[in-house]
C-alpha cells in the first residue's frame, strides 16, 4: 500500500443548483441546495484514499461545529488526521457553489486554512518523510507550499503540486516539483508568454495540463501526447480536477507509469462527476474495476 501526504484546505461546500446564474443585482429561485464536504486538499486525500492508498492529511480547520464535521469525514474515508490542526479565532473553510447544466462557479473563503504554520508542517516531518508522494495546492499559503517543495526536494521526496487556485508561482520553485498539474485556465497564469505546447517541451515530464473534455497533455521528451477524456454525462464537475490529482498519485506510487497514471486518473474524475458533490462521486477501486471504460482499456484485476 503507497503511503500518500496531502497538504491543503479542508472545508465546507455550500452548493446551489439553479437554471441560470444571477446576474448582478437579480434574485432568482434556485432548483436545490446541499452542504458536502470539499476544499482541495480534502477532495485529493479522500480520492486517494478511496483508491486504496494509506492517506494521511495535513491542515487546519477551526474550532466550530464544521471543523469538527471535517475531522470526522477524513476519519470516515480512513485518512489519518494526526496533524490536522484545529485553531481558535476562524471559521473552518468554506466554499460557495453554483452549479448551473453541470458546470459550477465558486467563491472560496479559506478561513483556518490560512492558520497553518511552518511549525505544523515541521512537527509532520516524519509523516512527509515517509509519504510516497506529497500532494499540494494553492488553497493554503503559498510560503507554506514552497517550503515544503524545498523540504521535499531536498529529500528526495516526489511532489504533485496543483497550482488550483491560479497564483503566480517562483521559477525556482516549478523547477522543484516533480509534477505540476495546472489546468487549461491556471497554465495561462503560469505560463502568460508560453503556448501549451511550448510549455510543455519546455517541462517535460513535469508538466501535466487538464482541459476537461478535451484530454490532459503533456511531453514525454521526445513528443507533446494527448490523453484523451472519458466521456461521460456530468452532473456536477465540482472536484473533478481533484479526484484526478488524488487517483493519478496512487497510480504513480502504485508503479505505473505517467500516460497510465494519466489514464487512471481521467477514468476517476470521470466516475466523480456523475455522482452530486466534490467527493461524492469519488470511486473505490472496485467502482473503478466495475466500470466499462475499466474493463476495455485496462488489465489490472
Amino acid at each position: 500500500m503507497s503511503k500518500i501526504t496531502v497538504v491543503g484546505s479542508l472545508s465546507t461546500d455550500f452548493v446551489v443548483s439553479a437554471d441560470k446564474r444571477p446576474g448582478i443585482g437579480e434574485t432568482i429561485t434556485g432548483k436545490d441546495f446541499k452542504t458536502t464536504f470539499g476544499g482541495k486538499g480534502a477532495n485529493q486525500a479522500v480520492a486517494a484514499a478511496r483508491l486504496g492508498s494509506q492517506v494521511s492529511m495535513i491542515g487546519t480547520v477551526g474550532t466550530d461545529l464544521f471543523g469538527q464535521e471535517i475531522i470526522a469525514n477524513l476519519k470516515n474515508n480512513q485518512i489519518n488526521t494526526d496533524n490536522v490542526e484545529s485553531v481558535t479565532g476562524l471559521p473552518s473553510g468554506s466554499a460557495h457553489i453554483t452549479v448551473v447544466d453541470g458546470d459550477n462557479s465558486i467563491v472560496y473563503i479559506p478561513g483556518a486554512n490560512d492558520a497553518i504554520t511552518h511549525e505544523q508542517v515541521i512537527s509532520a516531518s516524519r509523516t512527509i518523510e515517509e509519504s510516497d508522494v506529497v500532494i499540494l495546492q494553492n488553497e493554503t499559503p503559498l510560503e507554506i507550499i514552497e517550503s515544503l517543495i524545498d523540504v521535499c526536494f531536498q529529500k528526495g521526496i516526489q511532489t504533485i503540486y496543483n497550482p488550483a487556485p491560479a497564483k503566480q508561482i517562483k521559477q525556482e520553485t516549478i523547477e522543484k516539483v516533480t509534477f505540476l498539474t495546472p489546468n487549461e485556465s491556471e497554465y495561462n497564469v503560469l505560463f502568460p508568454q508560453l503556448s501549451i505546447s511550448e510549455g510543455l517541451k519546455k517541462h517535460p515530464n513535469k508538466l501535466i495540463v487538464t482541459m476537461g473534455s478535451k484530454g490532459v497533455y503533456f511531453n514525454d521528451g521526445s513528443k507533446e501526447v494527448q490523453i484523451p477524456s472519458y466521456l461521460v454525462q456530468p452532473v456536477d464537475t465540482t472536484g473533478a480536477g481533484d479526484t484526478f490529482n488524488g487517483a493519478f498519485g496512487v497510480a504513480l506510487t502504485s508503479g505505473l507509469d505517467m500516460e497510465s497514471s494519466i489514464r487512471f486518473g481521467n477514468l476517476a474524475a470521470a466516475l466523480s462527476i456523475q455522482t452530486f458533490g466534490a467527493q461524492g462521486g469519488m470511486p473505490t477501486l472496485e467502482e473503478m474495476k466495475g466500470s466499462a471504460f475499466y474493463e476495455k482499456e485496462w488489465n489490472l484485476k
